[in-house]
């Protein structure tokens, strides 16, 4: 494989001031290996200033979007030292196997790496958004070693991993092989030394499993586990808990724990010696209804300590939310949650266009009070009602929910929901304000005339674009919309935070930095 350097982009607006540096990073996707989407650092936006939120820049990233795919969650890193001094980087991959670093004080890209390599044998179908050619998988920043210096993986489209310098781009070690080629891997991530990516849709003939490697065994020994399902496809990969479990959601398939066969649920694998084995499971009750109405699981958890337990949320395109026991999900029988939500939307049981996709968030207020999110799309459900609330919701939204317990039960109070979104995506948190957007994607897999034909052109072409808002965490009230000034929808993308700033890449490859002039 030969790697391309380029230094060559547009920024467009005016860049602005270097904010005072805090130091708060986002070096994975959903921000922690928890996956709770909570950036616990930020000092600077809050819920007073918020309002006064700009684009303060946006650049234009030379990346080709393949079917639906373009940009992914931006990686934050503050004070990298760099050759040109200490800088924040914001590290971006694209589908078109590209991997940007971005100076986010000037806007300026820093450098550019582009993955060469020869086509792969098989490849999704043309058209076909489900399994795009290419890099799918956000890469992952690793803790600084002993010098201070940080490596990001990342995963090219022929399944190998690159250990590139973020201050540099230069390769710190060889790469080695970790997917199959266009296997359309998720969201890397990383615990004590062990890099983590799920498969789904079994595109170009990739199994769906659970896949991990120690980045420091020089053989690089693949250890996968397969729940014999549909695609472990949580937008963010797996989530880790404190035990090193990686926890992902198993897309349709039957459930018979005697061949173990978990599809439609939720499975923990942890790597033990070097195999990665099954630890746990969580198997809903309705399993088989789900899986014949294509309701699957298909949504990366988020992992939080309450009252000194460690608890996980999980929820599936039926639109419900289910609160589990990492220690024992579903109980003795793994089929009995410590609560699950009533239907939240989606009484049309629509398998394309409503439901809870992507992935969930959590934090905790000043109070100790423990907060979930989760978005929704499609219309909210006649008979779900939530105290607080902002207009008939039509095309999705953003819910939360208090976690509660009393005499050892737990339970999940909704709290309050958010203003129509179309089409709402999965929201970060930091220092009281919810950030979420809807995408503006058109969703659409299967038309009364033709049955089942998900095809990307028409879906581009009937997408509109994203809107871009900021929201007070405890109410839900909206402080800031961006309205029309994003000009194209997202697929597969989400927000990152971090110093001050709040990111969003777009379906067009640009790049959108939301902040306070002159902060």
């Amino acid at each position: 494989m030969r790697t391309s350097r380029f230094v060559i982009a547009m920024a467009l607006g005016c860049a602005w001031s270097p904010a005072v540096s805090f130091g708060a990073d986002w070096p994975t996707d959903g921000g922690n290996p928890q996956r709770t989407a909570w950036q616990k650092d930020e000092k600077i936006l809050n819920k007073d200033n918020v309002k006064n939120l700009k684009i303060v820049w946006k650049i234009q990233l030379d990346n080709k979007p393949i079917e639906m795919h373009s940009l992914f969650p931006p990686l934050i890193v503050d004070k990298v030292n760099t050759p040109g001094g200490p800088k924040q980087i914001a590290i971006v991959a694209g589908v078109s196997d590209n991997i940007y670093a971005i100076d986010v004080a000037t806007a300026k890209i820093i450098w550019q790496k582009h993955f060469e390599y020869p086509a792969p044998a098989r490849r999704g179908r043309p058209t076909d958004p489900l399994c795009p050619a290419g890099l799918t998988a956000t890469p992952v920043i690793g803790p600084p070693n002993a010098n201070g210096s940080r490596t990001v993986y990342a995963m090219a489209g022929d399944g190998e991993v690159h250990s590139l310098s973020v201050a540099d781009g230069e390769d710190v070690a060889p790469p080695f092989q970790f997917g199959y080629p266009y296997g359309k891997s998720y969201a890397l991530n990383l615990w004590d030394g062990v890099l983590f990516t799920t498969t789904a849709q079994g595109c170009a003939g990739n199994p769906n499993q659970i896949w991990s490697v120690k980045i420091n065994d020089p053989s690089h020994k693949v250890m996968t586990y397969n729940p014999k399902s549909g695609g472990l496809w949580g937008r963010t990969g797996a989530a880790i808990d404190e035990s090193g479990v990686a926890w992902a959601p198993t897309g349709d398939g039957r459930y018979d724990p005697a061949t173990q066969t978990y599809g439609n649920g939720l499975v923990g694998a942890k790597v033990v010696g070097n195999e990665l084995k099954l630890q746990d499971y969580f198997e809903p009750k309705n399993w088989a209804w789900l899986q014949s109405r294509d309701l699957d699981f298909q949504v990366t958890p988020a992992i939080f300590k309450y009252k000194g337990k460690e608890l996980m949320i999980e929820a599936s395109k039926e639109c419900r939310i289910y609160l589990l026991d990492t220690k024992a999900a579903g109980g003795d029988d793994h089929q009995t949650p410590l609560d699950r939500t009533p239907l939240i939307c989606n009484e049309e049981v629509n398998f394309a266009s409503a439901g809870i996709w992507g992935a969930l968030a959590s934090w905790e207020d000043a109070q100790g009070t423990r907060w979930i999110l989760s978005p929704f799309w499609g219309p909210s459900h006649p008979d779900f009602k939530v105290p607080i609330s902002y207009g008939p919701v039509t095309h999705g939204a953003v819910v939360a929910f208090k976690v509660e317990e009393k005499n050892g039960k737990y339970k999940l109070i909704p709290a309050w929901m958010s203003r129509d979104m179309d089409q709402a995506e999965p929201p970060v948190i930091a220092n009281g304000v919810v950030y979420a957007f809807g995408s503006g994607e058109n969703t659409e897999q299967a038309y009364p005339d033709r049955g089942l034909d998900d095809n990307s052109p028409e879906r581009i072409h009937d997408s509109t674009h994203a809107v871009f808002y900021a929201l007070d965490a405890e109410t839900g009230k909206e402080l800031y919309s961006s309205g029309d000034q994003i000009k194209s929808f997202v697929h597969f993308g989400g927000l990152s935070v971090a110093n001050g700033r709040v990111y969003l890449g777009t379906y067009d490859s640009i790049l959108y930095c939301f902040g306070l002039e002159g902060k």
